[in-house]
């Protein structure tokens, strides 16, 4: 299975310990992490930076390095990665080995605001969905925001996922989509007619 996916303008490959400084410098900027339950302090995202390559599934389940394609310049992060219910982070015990993790498999994201508004989090979202749902045997991928975020639910309605609603997830009420193999399918086949 190829990890290594290009689409139009990007490359994501999986994270490695070089992309360290680009998880740092996210997750500790306000805006960015605005509705991720706040920046958060550096220390704590190295010590958490361990896991951050963690790769279950055959490499099919982990976090992806966005890059600029004819720039090579580090852009954000997509992941797919078990949804937690009750835990506030992802159970990280649970990325790893080649079965992928029971229970349901998240799609998110993180970008620079350099990328903001250039539809770039689309771009590489869809990327990470077709993966899923052509090299894989995920039939379904579900992604969950706070219910402020217009933002990410644009990026999640262009690339298919269907609204669901409030559920839990991060031990907090957090509005839902989810995605499956089938109306991904359907969707594409139809853009093409």
């Amino acid at each position: 299975m190829e990890l290594e996916l290009t689409s139009e303008r990007l490359l994501l490959r999986p994270f490695d310990r070089s992309d360290v400084e680009l998880a740092v410098e996210m997750t500790t900027d306000p805006d960015v992490m605005k509705f991720y339950s706040g920046a958060v302090d550096e220390a704590e995202i190295v010590a958490k930076a361990v896991n951050f390559n963690r790769r279950a599934g055959g490499g099919c389940i982990g976090i992806w390095t966005v890059l600029g394609r004819s720039t090579g310049e580090r852009l954000g992060e997509v992941f797919l990665l078990p949804l937690p219910i009750e835990a506030d982070d992802t159970e990280w015990e649970l990325v790893d080995g080649e079965a992928i993790p029971d229970g349901e498999i998240e799609l998110g994201y993180l970008f620079k605001p350099s990328t903001w508004g250039k539809g770039v989090a689309t771009e590489a979202c869809q990327r990470l969905l077709r993966f899923a749902f052509e090299e894989t045997p995920l039939d379904e991928i579900v992604a969950v925001i706070e219910e402020e975020n217009a933002a990410s639910e644009r990026v999640l309605l262009k690339c298919g996922f269907v609204y669901e609603g409030q559920r839990r997830a991060y031990a907090m009420q957090l509005t839902s989509f989810r995605i499956t193999r089938i109306s991904l399918v359907h969707s594409n086949s139809s853009s093409r007619k």
